[in-house]
């Protein structure tokens, strides 16, 4: 008599995300979360040509953004050392994508990033990111630590450990 054969186990592929966040102007929260973050903004300059000239998107959908076409309501930021697509410029690392809505925040975020300074060096990047357009919301100190809490120019809140 034949045993049963165990059907191999497999382990799922870890699935690919990026960090979506609603915003006012894409482009404004791309320049100051790629200069808060020393990440790259994307460049989907030679993806939206392609588009263009195959009419997939319309002109009025794309804008000019460092002199190179982005799309109007979209823009990412990426981790300089991660890899990415030389086609469409698109990041498949860590990366945070700036949508366009039409209504303003209006609650406290539910979701927001921790940025982790170097060991005492928390309140020079605090001034470097006030710097850049950031505003201190408030200073914590508590038993379990101490950070600030900062909102982004549209007022996203982050905070610096």
């Amino acid at each position: 008599m034949t045993q049963p054969t165990e059907a191999p186990r497999t382990t799922p592929t870890p699935l690919h995300w990026k960090l979506v966040i609603d915003c006012a102007n894409p482009q404004s929260q791309a320049d100051f979360w790629a200069a808060a973050l020393h990440y790259e903004v994307e460049d989907n300059n030679a993806l939206i040509e392609r588009l263009l000239e195959l009419g997939a998107v319309p002109r009025e959908a794309v804008v000019e953004f460092h002199a190179r076409l982005a799309f109007r309501d979209l823009v990412a930021v990426r981790h300089p050392d991660d890899p990415y697509d030389p086609d469409s410029g698109t990041g498949l690392g860590r990366r945070l994508l700036f949508q366009r809505v039409p209504e303003a925040k209006s609650v406290k975020n539910r979701l927001h990033l921790d940025l982790h300074a170097a060991a005492g060096e928390r309140e020079g990047e605090v001034e470097r990111l006030e710097a850049l357009g950031a505003s201190v919301l408030r200073r914590v100190k508590e038993p379990a630590g101490e950070w600030v809490v900062m909102a982004d120019p549209e007022g996203n809140e982050f905070c610096v450990q």
